[in-house]
């Protein structure tokens, strides 16, 4: 089996994000929020850091629940930065939070982050002819803009590389290697 040549074949946990999730189009409004929070914490680590750590983040901050996350108190973050497995960084634990008050507003205003997200490439994954993972871009146009326009709405780190990230992890860009059997 074929698959994008940043796969880490040694770490079965990140095999199976690579088979199972990056990519894939993703719409669960709670899976949206997740998966931006984590590309938020990946700021300057590695999406693998990030990855072995997801199971405490989501116990810490209730599974992604959008309200959960919004409603959180200082001092709630407080404790979470004393967890074992969490980024020991308080602007990025205190941007989920951030982050969930401005997703509340954005599903206000559009319905569900899904249709904030998706509209942007009429509900239908861009696919890029991607011959080597080094040769993917790192933001584009639509994750410039968006970046800009997340910002305006209050939402903290991010970036147009992070959002790009993010982009290709929903599946709204499919920058799956073109000879990898994942890419559809």
């Amino acid at each position: 089996m074929k698959r994008c040549g940043w796969v880490k074949l040694s770490d079965p946990l990140y095999v199976e994000y690579h088979d199972k999730e990056w990519g894939k189009p993703l719409h669960g409004e709670r899976e949206l929020f997740e998966l931006l929070s984590l590309e938020c914490q990946q700021a300057g680590l590695s999406w693998l850091t990030v990855l072995h750590k997801r199971e405490a983040y989501r116990e810490a901050f209730g599974n992604f629940d959008i309200s959960f996350c919004a409603a959180l108190r200082d001092e709630e973050i407080e404790k979470i930065l004393q967890e074992k497995n969490v980024i020991k960084n308080r602007a990025k634990l205190l941007a989920i939070r951030d982050n969930a008050r401005a997703a509340l507003e954005v599903i206000k205003e559009f319905g569900s982050l899904d249709f904030y997200f998706w509209n942007r490439v009429d509900h239908h994954p861009l696919l890029h002819s991607i011959p080597h993972y080094k040769e993917a871009p790192c933001r584009n146009e639509l994750s410039d803009n968006l970046a800009k326009e997340m910002k305006k709405r209050g939402f903290k780190f991010i970036g147009s590389v992070t959002l790009y990230s993010f982009l290709q992890a929903a599946g709204i860009i499919n920058d799956h290697e073109d000879d990898c059997d994942f890419k559809s």
